[in-house]
């Protein structure tokens, strides 16, 4: 059934998509509506959401396609001096579609998220920061930021490393206190799809040539450990500066050093030298210790499964962490040239995507449920007004302009 049979304005059909896009079962969308004075079923929003979300799958993908072809317009008026784009991905749960009623042939896929952000920094000729970050100094808080991304992150600190946050983070070296200005977000858009990194990687891309990235003066690409976003890296964005994510080192250093060291009080020694090293550049130094950590332990038996808390498995993951992306922690120079140095806007638009697509008990059809929600969530978590000028513009539309711009942020 075409939309356009329901004789929907434009702004009518765009609050349905966006409460369908950020409330969570389309009940609660229809409900929502119905307090705004607008009578939609449930069954209603579902349709609409959608089929809106399949057309602007098919809108990205026209732009893959016209970007292949070098025929892709840009669509900014201002070309930003700082961009980055950061990579992650998440899960949500699917199920195969015209079984009956119920969840059959159940999977965990994962959704690929990309965040590309437009930023505001200052070159400096020296490091700004050349201690660590005061929260990255805090026994609780690092626990907890490891226990986020790896899901375990050792016992809980006891004695001297167990202290509260508070006198920790007084008695962290006064350079960290005074935290210079970290590169401030300025316009942030979003892709997201269920499609293979071979896939996803011109769809970013596509992103990125709309808003001009590509002649920005300084460009950073930021990613943890998963080989898809290096792949992305080197086919569609090889002039960024590649940047791993700090925050998954941190985890790999942190867990290393809990498998190492004999109690709390060593561990955390062990962990804060190590963080410092990688902060202010000295990866090696961190690589020739743990070289040294893992020929005292003893190496993972060849073909060994071993539980994940042994200290020689910890000492190896790091190691190969390290080794693996040792070319992309130059932590200094990022600073110096105002480049973010984590993949938190990623992650925290992961969490974003995950909280209206992600529940125990939701289940979306595949493939094209899972892809049309992913494209009305990315639309609305999109900082570009992308949903209004959809509308504004979509073919068939007896509402549409003529005229309607094609400019954004």
């Amino acid at each position: 059934m075409r939309l356009d049979n329901h004789n929907f304005s434009p702004s009518l059909l765009q609050r349905i998509v966006e409460a369908a896009a950020r409330l969570g079962p389309f009940a609660d969308a229809s409900f929502a509506l119905h307090l705004a004075g607008v009578e939609v079923s449930a069954r209603q929003v579902e349709r609409i959401a959608l089929e809106i979300g399949i057309e602007l799958a098919q809108q990205r993908d026209r732009k893959v396609l016209l970007r292949r072809r070098r025929q892709l317009p840009v669509r900014v008026a201002i070309t930003p001096a700082v961009v980055a784009v950061e990579v992650d991905g998440g899960h949500l749960r699917s199920r195969e579609p015209g079984c009956g009623p119920g969840v059959y042939h159940r999977q965990s896929k994962e959704d690929k998220v990309a965040c590309l952000v437009t930023l505001k920094s200052q070159v400096s000729p020296r490091d700004p920061q050349p201690e660590p970050s005061a929260s990255l100094l805090v026994p609780r808080r690092v626990q907890r930021l490891v226990q986020q991304i790896k899901g375990w992150a050792g016992d809980e600190p006891q004695g001297e490393a167990g202290k509260g946050e508070a006198s920790e983070a007084a008695s962290a070296p006064a350079a960290t206190q005074q935290r210079p200005a970290a590169p401030q977000r300025l316009v942030r858009t979003c892709v997201a799809s269920m499609a293979e990194s071979r896939a996803f990687g011109p769809m970013v891309a596509a992103e990125a040539q709309e808003r001009d990235f590509y002649q920005a003066q300084r460009r950073a690409f930021v990613g943890d450990g998963a080989w898809y976003n290096w792949r992305i890296q080197q086919g569609y964005f090889r002039d960024f500066e590649a940047i791993a994510d700090l925050l998954h080192v941190l985890c790999y250093l942190y867990l290393a050093a809990w498998g190492v060291g004999v109690d709390d009080s060593q561990r955390w020694s062990i962990y804060t030298g190590w963080l410092r090293a990688v902060w202010q550049g000295r990866v090696q130094e961190v690589l020739e210790e743990l070289t040294g950590w893992q020929s005292r332990i003893g190496t993972p038996p060849q073909g060994e499964e071993l539980d994940e808390k042994d200290p020689r498995r910890l000492a190896a993951e790091a190691l190969s962490y390290l080794r693996n992306n040792q070319a992309r922690m130059d932590y200094p120079r990022y600073r110096r040239q105002g480049l973010p140095i984590s993949s938190s806007l990623a992650e925290s638009l992961v969490g974003e995507i995950n909280a209206r697509v992600k529940a125990p008990q939701k289940f979306w059809n595949r493939p094209e449920g899972c892809e049309a929600i992913l494209q009305l969530r990315a639309a609305v978590l999109s900082e570009d007004d992308r949903l209004a000028r959809y509308f504004a513009q979509r073919p068939g539309n007896i509402y549409r302009r003529r005229d309607a711009a094609e400019g954004s942020r």
